[in-house]
């Protein structure tokens, strides 16, 4: 007999991770992704038959595919007791088993993050020596664990405290070598500290997960609950859609091509352009008003918290291709709204004689010797989130994290240039599109943002953002 085998999958636009465990023609997905048919095709290939599906959760920071593949595939899908879940499945608690060929999956319940948290310890019953797998959703990350706030029942704290009984009295009684699997890597909203490595062991994060290094209860709460930002607004409406059972990817409308005057029609009757290619290009040219998230980065997160769910979409993008996957991708968090993308791309637009808007863009330096000369008209606006700001900022600089910067704008200076950066790029260019957007004139972009900063030597100062 042939040992159980684990697969990962990894979407970088979600940090999410998800995974198929086989053994003997059988195999098991756990929290998978929106589009199922990377699982179907894996499991062909490798000729599993695909019976049971586990949920360690109702995910809030993406759509889960467990509905479409269970009806493609027939398999029978698992959640943790307690979730309200309105489609069929099996409820599971502390104990609970699922055993195919030499694979024992034992669940353990660990409500902290959710109230139905579970996570599923793996075990090769053909070979005893080999280390546990411990795949534990969103409780236990690499680096961090879950956030205790996404219920509508419990308060922060009272998930918190059952996330350190969870922890404590479960994960870390197991032995050292087990080695974790989250459903979240770096980037995730899920936590705040999560580490860019692919798993880890509980031993090792015994010693290095500053969670866990909490002594107490009271002490762990405060550190998860104070200065927590507050959860997207997205996060229910997933977790919702999650609980119903998302429909098939197959139900979304085809792709239209719009004609530039089709697009500024939508636009003014209230739909969003949204600007997909790369920062540098929309900051060269872009249909005035749009707003820009390309697809290089975590483009699905930051249009849910930005846009939301609702909202009506075209879409700009380099070719065809680049549309249908932004269509796929935010279909990924729920935005299902996409009525199309602008035909010809931005050459479509400016051959259709619309005008143009652009943002300018400044380097380190420059902006050093701008800073120091004419200090007073000019705005530094740091985007980043609180911890990249504790540990360094430019001198004088003013903070809204990118998440709040539409509720907030009312705190900047209209009549000075804002300069806005965040780590590298990516987020201040959304940020001077969003600006712009709400009638702000004098923007520009810091090129390489806060990492060019200091790699060209340039000063920076410790202030606590909070």
């Amino acid at each position: 007999m042939e040992p159980v085998q684990v697969e990962r999958f990894y979407l970088g636009c979600l940090a999410h991770a998800s995974y198929m465990v086989a053994s003997e023609g059988v195999a098991a997905v756990i929290d998978p992704q929106r589009d199922v048919d990377i699982y179907i095709q894996t499991a062909a290939e490798k000729g599993w038959a695909i019976e049971h599906i586990i949920e360690t959760h109702l995910h809030a920071d993406f759509v889960s595919g467990h509905h479409e593949l269970a009806e493609r595939t027939g398999a029978r899908i698992y959640l943790g007791a307690g979730s309200g879940a309105e489609f069929e499945h099996v409820p599971v608690a502390d104990g609970d088993e699922i055993r195919f060929g030499r694979c024992s999956l034992r669940f353990l319940q660990t409500p902290g993050h959710t109230i139905e948290s579970v996570c599923i310890l793996l075990k090769d019953v053909g070979a005893p020596e080999r280390p546990a797998d411990l795949f534990t959703g969103d409780t236990l990350f690499v680096g961090d664990v879950g956030r205790p706030d996404l219920s509508g029942t419990y308060t922060a704290q009272q998930l918190a405290e059952m996330l350190f009984r969870s922890l404590h009295e479960k994960l870390l009684t197991l032995p050292d070598d087990t080695r974790v699997y989250p459903a979240h890597g770096a980037g995730s909203l899920c936590g705040r500290s999560l580490g860019t490595e692919s798993f880890s062991t509980i031993g090792a994060q015994k010693k290095t997960n500053y969670a866990l290094l909490a002594r107490t209860s009271e002490e762990f709460i405060h550190l998860l609950t104070d200065n927590l930002a507050a959860a997207p607004e997205y996060f229910a409406q997933d977790a919702d859609l999650n609980r119903r059972g998302a429909a098939p990817l197959t139900g979304l409308p085809p792709l239209q091509a719009l004609s530039a005057a089709e697009t500024a029609r939508m636009q003014e009757s209230g739909a969003i352009v949204l600007d997909t290619r790369p920062p540098a290009d929309f900051a060269a040219a872009h249909v005035p008003g749009s707003i820009h998230i390309s697809l290089t980065g975590q483009y699905a997160s930051w249009a849910a918290r930005i846009l939301g769910l609702g909202s009506t979409i075209v879409v700009v993008s380099e070719d065809v291709d680049g549309a249908r996957e932004s269509q796929l991708r935010l279909a990924r968090v729920g935005i299902e709204h996409v009525a199309g993308y602008l035909d010809g791309g931005i050459a479509g637009w400016i051959a259709s004689g619309h005008v143009l808007e652009s943002i300018p863009q400044i380097t380190a330096p420059d902006l050093a010797a701008l800073y120091e000369s004419d200090s007073n008209h000019v705005t530094v606006l740091d985007v980043r989130e609180s911890a990249e700001r504790d540990s360094g900022s430019i001198e004088g600089s003013q903070w809204i994290p990118l998440g709040r910067l539409v509720s907030s704008a009312d705190e900047l200076d209209r009549g000075k240039l804002l300069v806005v950066h965040c780590k590298g790029g990516y987020r201040s260019s959304i940020a001077t599109s969003l600006l712009q957007r709400a009638g702000f004139r004098e923007v520009a972009n810091l090129i390489g943002g806060f990492d060019a900063w200091t790699a060209a030597g340039l000063p920076a100062v410790v202030t606590a953002a909070r």
